[in-house]
């Protein structure tokens, strides 16, 4: 064995390696990318456990200090909960069914009598007056439904009855929110993200696409042409966002099949759709950004991903289960405020002019049409198009 031939060969594949692009990525970028948005996404980053924002209606009116304000004073000081007070249920569910709490929690006026009562005769549920706690979910969210109750209902049993006795108290807890709708499955809080998700891998179909067109000479053949770059790119915005739609059909009448019917009025389904077709131009932005720094298409493969993933893993399926930290990180993909406002809509009921569907249609749309021109200039300064 001559060790010149060695080091020769293993410096040749060194530098092959180094200069492709989509080697590199793979190798060195996607793994790291891969653990950052996948540990964020399921709590490593930032701490992993939550904070649920609750809302509570005091409609107990005794005299302070009333049972009702130590009960809050004891949800306060539960550190997974978040609690803001409410004047009014009104105010309270308009903000549930934008996501912007996970629970409202009505105490009612009987509250303080009914402790009351309870600890003057706690062996005697004859002299106890009986007060119902309810407590409405956030439709949107898996994690709201399933982990708040036992939650809620572990404070408020220990509130009531701080001996831990046997005996049942006159205090208990309904939830109304499932009482007024159907339980939803665990593919039905998925769905609104799987709108979301398809139209991700917009970023790799025309990555693939600009650079082939680069690669077999389709680019040169139309600079020869009276077409001007305006043209040219107006076209395959065009193009694409009609894929974009065909795509939100199908991924609709497919999850339709399967069993995802919301209740929603029709201005409700055409604003979803608005919102996945505007979220596709940032796709194609993206799509012309990794276009611009890619030699090959096997290249625009590999760094595509480097826009996927981060919108795959913190944009298509937001759930208040998050850390702070990640909450934070998800607000910087657009693929977030697609989620959210589908959530809001098809889940929580929420409207087309509520606050949260108007704020996260501005934020998707500022942030697409700016990642779209972005990309539209970077490749048109590379490529001269």
């Amino acid at each position: 064995m001559i060790l010149q031939r060695v080091k020769a060969l293993t410096k040749k594949e060194v530098k092959k390696t180094v200069r492709d692009p989509a080697v590199l990525f793979m190798i060195f970028l996607f793994p790291v990318v891969f653990v950052l948005t996948f540990g964020a996404s399921f709590g490593g980053l930032g701490g992993s456990q939550p904070v649920y924002a609750v809302g509570v209606v005091n409609l107990d009116e005794a005299v302070p200090p009333s049972w009702a304000s130590v009960f809050l004073e004891t949800l306060s000081n539960t550190t997974i909960l978040h609690v803001q007070l409410y004047v009014n249920n009104q105010t309270a569910q308009s903000d549930l069914s934008q996501g912007n709490i996970q629970a409202v929690i009505i105490i009612p006026s009987t509250f303080s009598q009914s402790l009351t009562s309870y600890h003057t005769a706690p062996n005697d549920p004859s002299d106890w007056i009986n007060a119902t706690v309810s407590l409405y979910l956030d439709k949107g969210s898996v994690v709201a439904t399933q982990a708040l109750p036992p939650i809620i209902q572990n404070v408020l049993d220990t509130f009531v009855d701080q001996n831990h006795n046997t005996v049942p108290t006159p205090i208990r807890m309904q939830i109304a929110s499932l009482i007024e709708v159907k339980q939803l499955s665990a593919f039905e809080f998925m769905a609104p993200g799987m709108f979301t998700f398809a139209s991700i891998f917009l970023i790799m179909m025309v990555a693939q696409s600009f650079t082939q067109d680069r690669e077999n000479g389709m680019l040169k053949r139309i600079r020869v042409t009276p077409t001007t770059s305006t043209e040219f790119m107006a076209s395959q915005i065009v193009s694409y966002m009609l894929i974009a739609l065909i795509q939100a059909v199908l991924v609709f009448a497919a999850v339709h099949l399967i069993g995802f019917k919301p209740q929603v009025s029709v201005p409700a389904y055409f604003t979803a759709f608005a919102f996945v077709l505007i979220f596709s131009l940032s796709n194609v932005g993206f799509g012309l950004i990794t276009a611009t720094v890619s030699k090959t298409s096997s290249a625009a493969t590999g760094i595509s991903f480097l826009f996927v993933l981060p919108q795959l893993f913190l944009g298509t399926f937001v759930g208040s289960s998050l850390s702070p930290v990640t909450q934070l990180a998800c607000k910087f993909v657009p693929s977030y405020y697609v989620t959210d406002a589908l959530m809001s809509l098809f889940l929580r009921g929420a409207t087309i002019t509520t606050p949260t569907i108007l704020l996260d249609l501005f934020a998707v749309s500022s942030s697409c049409l700016l990642i779209l021109a972005f990309g539209i200039v970077l490749y048109a300064k590379y490529f001269k198009l």
